[in-house]
């Protein structure tokens, strides 16, 4: 069955909002008649699509159903913008995006084929290995991820790897690690997290001195641009990724804690195998700036 368009549009918002009374004020209805939309669709379909629990869920069908309303959507809006509608909206796909790559090479790489195929990007952001449950959930159209492998009637291209490295402010090294990188100085040194999901010290931290999460004070600074600064101004240590190491261990503003040690991070885009004009080209687009930004990182 083709579901009912005001009932799955009802379903989007409650997603989107996180809530009936949110999703009530976007569409201009109460929350009942948002309850009773979404109910409607589930008697139609003959299974739940929503856990009422709090945060709200979608079940594994309720996800399904996602998947395709907002790749219909689309496919919809993509059509009134080629008819020339005069009240048509631009079309908007949702993509999820790492910080670090949304930090650094994503929309400096993109913004020119954006702005000229008038494309609005809804760009929700989570940790490189986490942003593959968003594709999962139907929360997105497309994103960037740590996971190799595609969801069913997807396909996954790899994109290339950043490349990571331990670094510090010259003054934090002289106070925190006078004998350099070493398991008793880092059991007191602070390091800095972007947040609870980053593992990229803490996996680099176990692989080089063998010392577990809690072995070693952290800090947690979940911007991308705070979290460099932070590093600059010797709050602490921490990976960065080329983009951002580079020029400055090429003038000393920052020093590299374990010289000739790294972390690659292979990245991959992944997408429905069946899509909609403008995706395709989104896609085409992405793989290939991921080229330019990504492909070169043999170098230090």
């Amino acid at each position: 069955m083709i579901p009912d368009a005001r009932q799955g549009e009802a379903l989007l918002a409650v997603i989107d909002s996180g809530s009936f009374e949110q999703a009530a004020t976007a569409l201009h209805l109460t929350p009942s008649a948002v309850s009773q939309r979404v109910s409607g669709l589930e008697a139609a379909i003959g299974t739940p699509l929503l856990v009422r629990s709090r945060p709200l869920r979608l079940t594994a069908t309720g996800q399904q159903l996602v998947q395709y309303l907002r790749r219909s959507r689309l496919m919809e809006q993509e059509f009134l913008a080629e008819l020339k509608i005069a009240d048509a909206a631009p079309p908007r796909i949702a993509v999820a995006v790492n910080n670090d790559t949304l930090g650094t090479w994503f929309l400096p790489e993109l913004s020119p084929f954006l702005n000229r195929e008038n494309i609005l990007l809804e760009i929700i952001l989570d940790d490189q290995n986490h942003t593959y449950s968003l594709f999962e959930k139907g929360l997105v159209l497309a994103g960037v991820s740590s996971e190799p492998e595609p969801m069913r009637g997807c396909r996954s291209q790899h994109l290339g790897h950043m490349r990571y490295r331990l670094v510090a402010h010259p003054d934090f090294v002289a106070r925190w690690f006078p004998e350099g990188f070493n398991r008793e100085a880092a059991r007191k040194a602070p390091v800095m997290f972007f947040d609870r999901k980053d593992s990229l010290q803490q996996i680099f931290i176990e692989r080089e001195l063998g010392l577990p999460l809690g072995a070693y004070p952290v800090q947690y600074i979940p911007s991308s641009d705070p979290f460099v600064a932070s590093i600059q101004l010797g709050m602490g240590y921490g990976m960065l990724p080329r983009q951002q190491y580079k020029s400055m261990l090429n003038t000393g503003e920052l020093v590299d804690l374990a010289p000739g040690k790294y972390l690659d991070v292979e990245l991959y885009w992944h997408s429905w195998r069946i899509q909609s004009p403008r995706l395709v080209r989104l896609t085409e687009e992405v793989v290939a700036a991921a080229g330019r930004a990504l492909d070169r990182q043999a170098d230090n």
